[in-house]
């Protein structure tokens, strides 16, 4: 088996600078690749020879998205070159360093020098937590990726209510506990989190709950609306807020007159990540910040036989005049065939729409964020009935402790989607939850999204990132595109987690 300190030659970047997996270097030493994986030829392929080539598929962009379907389809066995037009992997989802950061928003201004070494920083342009039973964990385990990176438990899950922050309760025992709801409210909270907990498809007789009179009454979660499933229950309107939003993690009041089982899955999701860990939180984050799990996932493609690119500029699908299929991707004058293309949206011009804009502001802090019990890491949620919008806002923070930061300091991250010509204005609500802020960049993003589904043109793009701190609607982007490209649905059920 190949170890980690001769990763096949297909894992260099050809014709840019070396793609390596430098901190995946520190943190494995010597990790054998994952099990079954097909050896690779010790030869270092041309770049001409690279592109002269037929593919199963190339794919644009080293985002999360497109690493995650690297691996998935060169696991697979498919054959796979993937590009980049940048130096660095990550793209749109690319963590930079404090130099990089300087360089992107305060181009001709030397980086401070009160912060320290410039490599001791990793800034998550799109920031975002790892629920720890969640889709993200669970494609890790199947693909093997996490052994190839080290996680930290997140401290604190907390929801703004009238300008203060609450801890999340996420079953009975919190609600009984949960300083944001009044005595009564407590009682009816805990009955429906012990409806949620004991849930189970397969067993009618937990399909229901007792009213205060002891009688039994049936849901059906595929007829029952959310709203009509909290009115069971009693539940005021904070309390369902919280339940939607901080809980089942709704971006918007839409789900609330969808079907009520999505929703009652999503908190059992929370409340079985949260359990997992035991900590006061249901997310997890890799040490070294995001930038580590395109690597991961790069790194698995590469050593099932996939090629890698960066520093290609000037990539550009081709299509077959007759069909306007795509038929590969050209570069510096040579052409890589390809049964289909896969990509993020900045590579396929004229087949996106936008849907909208997120705005993010990234702030080096030297406190941790208040109302947080002192945490070093932390997600707050801004319902948008708390801040008068019509979307969430999200606040996420991090530290030194997991190695993103110089010693002593605090990244915090405030996002939501844009709904006035004055986004920087919008996020006002997350900043002032802060405290003192020593640096602030803000930075709005289009959210483009595909105007197809690939299936005819041979074109399978990903979606913008969304304003959400977790990777659940990210990753279900990704599997839908691992849907419709493949015909079968990935099943992520077939390794238990807890033995892993």
């Amino acid at each position: 088996e190949d170890s980690l300190d001769a990763l096949p030659p297909a894992a260099h970047a050809l014709g840019g600078r070396p793609a390596d997996f430098p901190r995946a270097r520190r943190i494995l030493d010597a990790v054998n690749s994952p099990r079954g994986a097909p050896r690779v030829s010790a030869q270092r392929p041309s770049v001409r020879d690279a592109m002269d080539q037929e593919y199963d598929a190339v794919i644009l962009g080293t985002g999360l998205k497109e690493c995650l379907l690297a691996g998935l389809l060169s696991v697979d066995g498919m054959k796979v070159l993937h590009m980049d037009r940048n130096s660095y992997y990550g793209g749109e989802s690319a963590s930079l360093n404090l130099k990089q950061l300087w360089e992107r928003f305060r181009p001709g201004e030397p980086e401070p020098t009160q912060y320290g070494r410039w490599q001791d920083w990793s800034f998550d342009m799109v920031p975002k937590f790892m629920m720890g039973n969640g889709l993200l964990v669970r494609t890790l385990v199947h693909t093997g990726v996490h052994k190839y990176l080290e996680f930290k438990a997140v401290d604190g899950s907390y929801v703004m209510k009238q300008g203060k922050t609450y801890k999340v309760p996420a079953n009975d025992m919190d609600a009984l506990k949960s300083s944001l709801m009044g005595m009564f409210e407590k009682r009816r909270a805990r009955s429906f989190f012990i409806f949620v907990q004991e849930y189970d498809l397969g067993n009618p007789t937990t399909h229901g709950a007792k009213d205060l009179f002891g009688n039994f009454s049936y849901y059906d979660l595929d007829q029952l609306t959310s709203r009509q499933l909290f009115e069971k229950f009693g539940l005021e309107p904070n309390t369902v807020d919280f339940i939607g939003h901080a809980l089942a993690l709704y971006t918007d009041e839409s789900y609330l007159d969808r079907p009520a089982r999505p929703m009652v899955n999503a908190v059992k999701l929370y409340s079985e990540s949260l359990a997992r860990f035991d900590t006061g939180s249901p997310y997890i984050y890799p040490l070294y910040g995001l930038g580590e799990l395109p690597q991961g996932f790069a790194r698995l493609s590469a050593v099932y036989g996939g090629t890698y690119m960066l520093n290609k500029p000037d990539a550009t699908v081709e299509f077959d005049p007759e069909t306007g299929k795509a038929i590969g991707v050209s570069s510096e004058g040579e052409t890589a065939r390809a049964k289909f293309v896969v990509g993020d949206p900045s590579y396929f011009p004229g087949k996106t729409k936008r849907v909208g804009q997120v705005v993010r502001a990234l702030c080096i802090l030297s406190q941790p964020i208040p109302g947080c019990g002192d945490a070093h890491s932390v997600q707050i949620i801004l319902p948008q009935k708390q801040t008068g919008r019509r979307t969430d806002m999200y606040v996420f923070g991090c530290s030194w402790a997991h190695n993103v930061c110089a010693k002593g300091k605090y990244l915090a991250f405030v996002s939501t989607t844009v709904e006035t010509a004055n986004p920087h204005l919008e996020i006002q609500p997350g900043l002032e939850l802060l405290g003192r802020i020593d640096e602030k960049f803000i930075h709005v993003s289009d959210v483009l999204v595909p105007v197809e589904d690939g299936t005819k043109d041979g074109c399978f793009i990903s979606k913008g990132y969304d304003a959400t701190t977790h990777f659940e609607t990210t990753v279900r982007d990704v599997l839908e595109m691992y849907t419709r490209i493949t015909g079968k649905e990935l099943d992520l059920s077939e390794k238990e987690l807890g033995k892993e």
